[in-house]
């Protein structure tokens, strides 16, 4: 029984060494971190007061992120092991909502898998635990957690995040981990940082097959819509718009435009068809014209057109036979005519005119025959033939051929021109028409403005911006386009799109580096392409990057954004003794470059260089020089009174004459730790006394510590209070530990070998006892064994240090509560 305590001792020694080593293990990756200027990742904070769940939450927000959002089993571990135990716990970014558990800053509802309950956990005793704690170092159940009404006090546990606004790209989810984030890229772009997007590439576009598209995020990419339209004559055949999928595909092939046809057409019963016909039989722009045999006329157009629609521009034609009206007899003759028809066609008639009377005008009867010239009385009065108009047609009325009195003509054009002219004329009693025959003119389009910045490309088949005119549009580099590629000019005299423009490629907006200034040329606008941008740090600072930057036509800049970091620097220099240092524009700072000169007081001569220069290395170029005095015939007799070493410190002297003579020089020095107060170098001067007063030696000063309830503190001064070589020591009252080195020694350089600690009350719980004293019962069978292992247990409770406290929040590892991650190696 004698060895069982000291079994127990020793357990607990071990377990004490360890969490020791542990701890300084943790502290010097705390300093190391906190040492770098900037880290960007994830870190854990937590509060040093207890708050309701719902002001912790305001407290991680209004501080940091939010609280702790557990990701996976590693980061409970790091959590457990880094975070330091505390009684009531600490709040963590779960609550149940709408009944289910819920990651609170995602939003995302718990699932099975990432689950850490303790056991019999949840259980909502109550009805009223909505809110989840996490068990830091807790014996039973280390790191699970457990749900606890909203309005219990714990403390916070807070992270900030390594996600930024501009993290992924905007293109992205950004997920933590620790010490870093991933990107989970949105559908449609990819890269580290999502800031690639797919590419389904351009279109050989068939024949005759015009596009209009519209590219939010680049030429033929993700989510490009492209609408296609066919030329005048051709129909779609497939989709009429096609859109560029995430997976980099488009949703279809693009479409082929096909001839538009027109019905097929006969010659009329008694009269003939000619067409003239395009690549294929009546397709658009087709035209057919028809006549009839002799005795018969043409009702209907003499010409039609196949449109555009597939449509003839009129109904075919017929042919009828002719039906002249009876001839009446001149007037003084006589009319004898023969009918082999029922009508006229074909009749032939006889004039005879009575004696002595002659036909005048058009009752001028010269001879028999009704139609053998001359007969004017019975020639019909016709005009000039007309024919269509160039792009159009004609229609005349009652007959095409003869264009005889009283004929009626109107004019049409086809689609895309415009009638300029009369569109009815009339043959009168003059053999002279009403009017000139009109003229078919294509119908013009606006003039394409100048203002687009693009590159134009024209064809014109009727005149300049014409009817059918087709523009094609491009971009120079570094520009894009906004709007329709190809405009083509319609019918109706307008483009059939807005004119485009070519916008500049954008680069993202640079910062100005911290300690520094950024000067930009934007000739097209604030970080468009052609953007140049140089960049300057403030004095003491240099330039860590590239000192220029340009904005690319792809819209990315040359390179990163540089930093300004503080300027290597040399050691700062000081004054020769009795000598002086001037460093012209160096404003007390030695950075490279830097010169200074140097020059000894009268009587005295320079040993070393007279000028140094700071050099990339952060050393000077050479030593700094020292002032010696000139060496001159000694006066005989004199002698200065004898000097001894200071206390703790050295004294070394130099003879010429005779000890401590004329010009004897001594130079004074103290030991570690100690200070000298006076002159370091004198002189014996012609009157035989000292340049100066023999120095002293002081112990170096540490800062008082200060001591305040319940700690209590003894310490040692042999060189006098809070000096070089006072040691203290510190110990806690009786239930409370010791949360810190209990020993801490003044150095040679002013500080303190360890931070002052502080009292806490001890971690053992409840619980932890209940285990020890139910583990002695079930181990021993008597009254006796069980109480010297309560003894025991009794004296563990009253010991100060059991290597389980928590980190010391007033320690020079850090910021009070602040645990970075440890699997963020920042570069050095």
């Amino acid at each position: 029984m004698a060895s069982c305590p000291k079994a127990i001792w020793n357990w607990r020694f071990q377990r004490a060494v360890f969490r020791t080593v542990q701890l300084l293990c943790f502290s010097v990756l705390i300093f190391e971190v906190i040492n770098q200027k900037e880290v960007s990742a994830w870190t854990y904070h937590y509060s040093n007061k207890t708050y309701s769940w719902n002001y912790s939450r305001a407290f991680c927000q209004k501080y940091y992120t939010d609280l702790v959002a557990i990701q996976n089993k590693n980061e409970i571990a790091y959590l457990n092991e880094t975070i330091p135990y505390y009684n009531s716990y600490y709040w963590i970014g779960i609550r149940k909502i709408n009944n289910k558990w819920t990651w609170v800053g995602t939003n995302k509802t718990l699932t099975e898998e990432a689950e850490n309950w303790a056991d019999n956990e949840p259980n909502n005793k109550r009805n009223n635990q909505d809110c989840v704690e996490i068990y830091i170092k807790s014996l039973s159940a280390p790191g699970k957690w457990n749900d606890e009404p909203c309005w219990k006090r714990k403390r916070a546990l807070c992270y900030r995040a390594s996600c930024q606004d501009m993290s992924c790209s905007k293109q992205g989810e950004c997920i933590e981990t620790i010490g870093n984030y991933t990107c989970s890229c949105y559908p449609g772009f990819y890269g580290p940082e999502c800031e690639y997007v797919r590419e389904c590439g351009e279109f050989d576009l068939p024949q005759h097959v015009h596009m209009n598209c519209s590219h939010p995020l680049g030429n033929f990419s993700f989510n490009s819509h492209c609408s296609f339209h066919c030329a005048e004559g051709y129909a779609l055949n497939g989709p009429s718009e096609l859109e560029c999928l995430a997976s980099g595909i488009w949703t279809n092939s693009p479409p082929q435009c096909v001839a538009v046809q027109c019905p097929a057409l006969k010659s009329p019963e008694q009269g003939s068809m000619s067409c003239v016909q395009s690549a294929e039989a009546f397709q658009h722009q087709s035209s057919c014209s028809f006549s009839c045999e002799e005795g018969f006329a043409l009702v209907g157009p003499e010409v039609v057109h196949c449109t555009a629609l597939g449509v003839w521009t009129a109904p075919t034609p017929v042919c009828k036979a002719m039906q002249c009206e009876f001839p009446e007899a001149p007037t003084k003759g006589i009319l004898d005519c023969v009918h082999p028809l029922v009508s006229l066609a074909g009749s032939s008639c006889k004039f005879e005119c009575k004696p002595c009377h002659r036909v005048r005008g058009k009752d001028k009867c010269l001879g028999p025959g009704w139609g053998t010239p001359p007969l004017p009385a019975f020639k019909a009065i016709a005009c000039e033939p007309l024919e269509s108009p160039v792009h159009g047609s004609m229609d005349c009325s009652p007959s095409l051929r003869a264009f005889q009195y009283n004929t009626s003509c109107s004019f049409h054009c086809a689609e895309g021109f415009t009638l300029r002219g009369a569109d009815i004329v009339r043959c009168a009693d003059m053999e002279e028409w009403t009017a000139p025959a009109p003229v078919c003119q294509t119908l013009q389009c606006q003039d394409l403005p100048t203002s687009t910045k693009a590159r134009v490309n024209c064809s014109h088949p009727f005149g300049d911006f014409r009817y059918k005119s087709t523009c094609s549009f491009t971009c120079d580099e570094g520009s894009f386009l906004v709007g329709a590629s190809v405009l083509q000019c319609l019918d109706t005299g307008n483009w059939d799109a807005p004119f485009p423009e070519c916008q500049a490629v954008t680069c993202a907006t640079l910062p100005n580096p911290q300690n520094g200034e950024k000067t930009c040329v934007q000739p097209l606008g604030g970080s468009s392409y052609e953007s140049t941008c140089w960049f300057t740090c403030h004095e003491g600072f240099s330039l860590s990057g590239p000192e220029r930057l340009d904005c690319t036509p792809s819209g990315h800049w040359t390179g990163s954004p540089p930093t300004c970091e503080e300027a290597i620097k040399c050691p700062e220099l000081s004054a020769p003794e009795q000598g002086s240092l001037d460093c012209p524009d160096t404003h007390g700072e030695f950075i490279v470059g830097s010169i200074c000169h140097f020059s000894c007081n009268k009587g005295l001569k320079l040993e070393g260089s007279n000028h140094v220069e700071c050099t990339t290395s952060g050393r000077w170029i050479a030593p700094p020089p020292t002032c010696k005095y000139t060496v001159s015939a000694p006066a005989p007799g004199v002698q200065c009174p004898t000097l001894i070493a200071p206390k703790q410190g050295t004294m070394s002297c130099q003879h010429h004459v005779r000890n401590f003579g004329l010009n004897t020089t001594c130079h004074f020095g103290c030991k570690a730790g100690f200070i000298l107060l006076g002159d370091s170098a004198l002189q014996c001067r012609p009157s035989r006394q000292w340049t100066a007063a023999a120095p002293t030696c002081r112990a170096v000063k540490c800062a008082k510590l200060p001591v305040t309830e319940p700690i209590v503190m003894n310490c040692s001064n042999p060189w006098g209070n809070f000096s070089y070589g006072s040691t203290c020591s510190f110990h806690c009252p009786e239930g409370q530990l010791l949360n810190g080195s209990e020993r801490t020694a003044c150095q040679e350089n002013g500080q303190w070998s360890t931070t002052m600690p502080t009292c806490q009350a001890g971690p053992l719980t409840i619980q932890e006892t209940l285990t020890y004293v139910g583990g002695a019962a079930a181990g021993t069978t008597g009254l006796v064994t069980g109480s010297i292992l309560l003894a025991l247990l009794r004296r563990r409770c009253r010991q100060k240090d059991d290597g389980k406290s928590p980190l010391n929040p007033q320690s020079h590892l850090g910021t009070y509560g602040v645990f970075t991650n440890a699997a963020f190696d920042p570069s050095p």
